[in-house]
């Protein structure tokens, strides 16, 4: 394993530190907690937004978190989820006369963390509500989900509600908006190679030369299906078809179009996939109106991308064009 890395299990805190060094001004990190928020949280005038998970998949959250964003992200060890205690103490720290959203990759660990740390915040008193993301079509249950996973479409639940937060919008309303969004929103993914983690030191699942996991989830949890490797766009029409026919995205539709790198695929080859899938919601009378084309929630250094389709609407299209403001630069 070649990895910029000391001791594995140091590895989210100084990445955390390094990120915290590199935006003084805006960032604050409260190692306690694995805690990453905005230097001016909480604000008496907004709703707090929180997102925790694993580690591994950054940019996914921590560098979300910034003006029309996230204002903490909690993240646990590398693809686990946080301590309980973790989340509970962020949801304190960030505390707003406004109320608190929490919002949660659909898996068992991260919901069992965030389920209990807003039972215990409900007793103290805190305002705090929960939002569960599942936009992943790959699956709808199995062994490794209690329903559809949550996956690179949360960036755009995450646009939305902080925009409505940085609005003034009141809890119930981030919180309907936020539902809106996860419900029109669906992707899939693939992978054409496993990933390393840290502490493990050895790809965490094993892929032949000419093979690749058709619906892999972003923690490499199996998918629908082994394949052999294929031409690019037909790698793109594999991921495509799913995702169109599930809500169903039908002709007349505008849509926000995402090809998400998991972390080890060149930019080149993203707009490679994105040129056929543009191409080919065209064909079907569907109007890409966004465009996200880069790295928004990886695994790791895992080969293969993913595809998402937002369906739009004025009061959604308006939420992802409101400013934001993160050290990543992604929105």
């Amino acid at each position: 394993m070649k990895k910029i890395v000391n001791d594995p299990q140091h590895f989210v805190p100084e990445m955390l530190e390094g990120l915290a060094l590199a935006n003084p001004d805006t960032l604050r990190y409260v190692p306690e907690y694995n805690l990453i928020m905005r230097a001016d949280a909480p604000r008496d005038d907004k709703v707090s937004i929180v997102q925790g998970s694993g580690s591994g998949h950054e940019p996914a959250h921590v560098m979300a978190v910034g003006k029309g964003m996230l204002d903490a992200a909690c993240p646990g060890d590398v693809f686990s989820a946080p301590p309980m205690d973790y989340v509970y103490e962020t949801t304190k720290l960030v505390n707003s006369p406004k109320g608190v959203l929490l919002l949660v990759n659909n898996y068992t660990g991260d919901r069992m963390a965030f389920d209990m740390a807003q039972e215990m915040s409900l007793a103290d008193g805190v305002n705090v509500k929960t939002l569960f993301i599942d936009d992943d079509v790959a699956v709808q249950d199995s062994t490794w989900t209690v329903g559809r996973r949550g996956v690179a479409g949360n960036f755009f639940v995450i646009k939305a509600v902080g925009a409505a937060s940085e609005a003034g919008a009141d809890l119930d309303e981030v919180m309907r908006i936020g539902e809106k969004v996860n419900s029109m929103t669906r992707t899939m993914g693939l992978a054409l190679t496993a990933c390393t983690p840290p502490a493990k030191g050895s790809p965490l699942f094993e892929l032949g030369d000419d093979e690749i996991e058709i619906g892999v989830g972003i923690h490499g949890e199996p998918g629908r299906r082994r394949a052999k490797i294929a031409p690019g766009d037909e790698l793109v029409d594999t991921l495509l078809d799913p995702v169109v026919s599930d809500l169903p995205f039908e002709s007349g539709d505008r849509v926000a179009l995402m090809i998400n790198g998991l972390g080890g695929t060149p930019i080149s080859e993203l707009y490679i996939a994105y040129r056929r899938a543009h191409k080919q919601l065209a064909e079907k009378g569907i109007t890409v109106a966004r465009s996200y084309v880069g790295e928004y929630c990886t695994s790791l250094d895992m080969a293969g991308f993913s595809l998402t389709l937002v369906k739009l609407d004025d009061e959604i299209e308006g939420l992802l064009d409101a400013p934001a403001e993160i050290g990543m630069r992604i929105f």
